[in-house]
C-alpha cells in the first residue's frame, strides 16, 4: 500500500523510512540520483559538469540529477523515500529541515567539512547533537533585484542602500500607475509560498513563532502591523500585484523582485538596465532574511558511502567556489567579496558585500518548524481570508494563531 505523505505527515512518513539500516550496497558500477528542485539550464550545466569531472577519477560512479517540481518539491521527494525509491542525495529546502533532521532519514557526513570552516549561522538548521547532516551549499540572502529604466520611465530615483518601505511602496505604486507594469513582486510568493513574506516582516521584527517554536507569532502587534502594511501596499497603493495577477520581474513585467542572487542567471543581457539593492528598512532597522538548501546523503541509499563521496567532492573548496555564482557557500574563506565577484560576473562587488556577505553575517533563515508541512497548509488556508480587499489583518492573524499553535505546543 502507497504511503499517503499528506495524511501521514513528513515527519511520520520521514521516520517510517528511516527505520532499518540501509541495504547492502552494489557491486560493480554505481549510478548516484540526486534529487533537485531547479530545471535552470545554466545550474544544470554546472552540475553536469561537476559529475563530469569526479567521474574522472571515479569511473564507476555516474551521477544523475533528478528535477522535481519545485511546487510540490518535498512532498514528492518524501512519498519517493517513504515508497522504498529514495534517491542517493536530495537537495532539502530550510523548511524541512527539522523533519528530516531530527527523523534519522539522513546519513551523518562526519567530518565532511572542518567546523571551523563554517559560518557559524549557516549549519544551525542541518545539525543535530554536534553532527552534521545537510551540507548547507546555499545560504542566500533576499534582496532586490530593480529594473532602472522602469523606473526612469516613472520619473523615479533608483533606491540606495539604507531605503525604507514607504519608499519601496512610493517607488513601485508610482511605476504602476506611470507605466502599467507591476511595482514589487515577492518572488515565489504568488499569494501560496507564505513563508517568502519573512522577507517582508522581518522589517518589523515580526516572526512567524517564537525562537524556541513553541508560540504562535502572527498574533503579534509586530506581525500584525507588518501584514497591515502589506494589505494597503496590495489593494490601496497598487504597489504590488493583486491575486490572481502574475508578473515577471526578468520577463521586464515588473519594476522591482524580491529574490535571491541564484535569479541573476535569469536575466537576459541587454534586455533592460538593473541593479541589486538589499532589502528596504524597517521600522525596526536595517535586517536581512536567508534562504537555505542542503545536500544531505539519505541513510536508505544502496549506495550512501558513494554518495557520500561525491557530495565531498560536490562542495570541495573550489567546487564551492564555482557554485557561488548561484549559491552561496557556508564557508567562511569563500564569503568574502572578492571571492564571490570572480563567480559572479553579473554582480559588482558592493552588490555582493552588502546583499550577500553582509546578509549572511547578520540574518534570520526563513521559519522552519517540524512538521511545517502541516502548520504550512494551516497557515496558508488562514491567511487566504487575508487577500481580500476588506479584510480585517488583526482578525486573520489571530485566526491563524487559533489554527497553528496545537500544532506548534509541545
Amino acid at each position: 500500500m502507497r504511503i499517503k505523505v499528506t495524511a501521514l505527515g513528513l515527519a511520520g512518513a520521514l521516520a517510517l523510512a528511516a527505520c532499518g539500516s540501509s541495504a547492502e550496497p552494489q557491486d560493480g558500477p554505481v549510478s548516484l540520483r540526486m534529487t533537485i528542485w531547479t530545471g535552470n539550464e545554466a545550474h544544470l550545466k554546472l552540475f553536469d559538469d561537476i559529475a563530469a569531472e569526479y567521474n574522472k577519477t571515479h569511473p564507476k560512479v555516474s551521477v544523475k540529477y533528478d528535477t522535481l517540481p519545485v511546487e510540490t518539491y518535498t512532498t514528492t521527494l518524501t512519498t519517493q523515500i517513504a515508497g522504498g525509491n529514495a534517491p542517493d542525495l536530495a537537495w532539502i529546502f530550510e523548511n524541512a529541515a527539522p523533519d528530516f533532521v531530527s527523523s534519522g532519514a539522513l546519513a551523518p557526513l562526519g567530518n565532511l567539512v572542518k567546523p571551523e570552516e563554517f559560518v557559524p549561522s549557516t549549519t544551525k538548521l542541518w545539525q543535530k547533537d554536534g553532527t552534521l547532516y545537510a551540507y548547507p551549499f546555499s545560504t542566500s540572502p533576499f534582496g532586490v533585484f530593480v529594473n532602472t529604466d522602469l523606473l526612469k520611465k516613472a520619473g523615479q530615483s533608483v533606491p540606495a542602500k539604507g531605503w525604507t518601505w514607504e519608499e519601496a511602496v512610493k517607488i513601485a505604486s508610482a511605476v504602476q500607475q506611470k507605466t502599467g507594469k507591476a511595482g514589487l513582486v515577492v518572488r515565489d510568493f504568488d499569494y501560496k509560498g507564505w513563508d517568502n513574506l519573512a522577507s517582508v516582516w522581518g522589517g518589523w521584527g515580526a516572526e512567524a513563532w517564537s525562537e524556541d517554536g513553541r508560540t504562535c507569532g502572527f498574533d503579534k502587534p509586530e506581525m500584525i502591523e507588518a501584514m497591515g502594511f502589506l494589505h494597503k501596499a496590495i489593494f490601496t497603493d497598487k504597489a504590488m500585484p493583486a491575486p490572481g495577477t502574475t508578473a515577471d520581474f526578468f520577463a521586464g513585467e515588473a519594476a522591482m523582485t524580491i529574490t535571491q542572487i541564484s535569479r541573476a542567471s535569469l536575466l537576459k543581457d541587454g534586455a533592460f538596465a538593473w541593479d541589486l539593492v538589499t532589502l528596504p528598512t524597517g521600522p525596526k532597522g536595517a535586517y536581512s532574511v536567508i534562504g537555505q538548501a542542503g545536500v544531505g546523503v539519505l541513510k536508505k541509499s544502496r549506495n550512501a558511502q558513494a554518495a557520500a563521496d561525491f557530495l565531498a567532492f560536490f562542495t570541495n573548496p573550489a567546487n564551492s567556489a564555482k557554485l557561488a555564482q548561484y549559491f552561496p557557500p557556508p564557508r567562511q574563506p569563500l564569503l568574502t567579496a572578492d571571492s564571490l565577484a570572480r563567480s559572479n560576473p553579473l554582480l559588482k562587488p558592493d552588490q555582493l558585500q552588502d546583499v550577500v556577505v553582509d546578509g549572511i553575517a547578520a540574518g534570520r533563515v526563513k521559519p522552519s518548524h517540524a512538521g511545517q508541512a502541516e502548520i504550512g497548509q494551516a497557515v496558508r488556508a488562514e491567511l487566504d481570508k487575508l487577500w481580500q480587499p476588506d479584510a480585517d489583518v488583526a482578525t486573520v492573524m489571530k485566526g491563524v494563531c487559533a489554527a497553528i499553535q496545537p500544532m506548534l505546543a509541545p
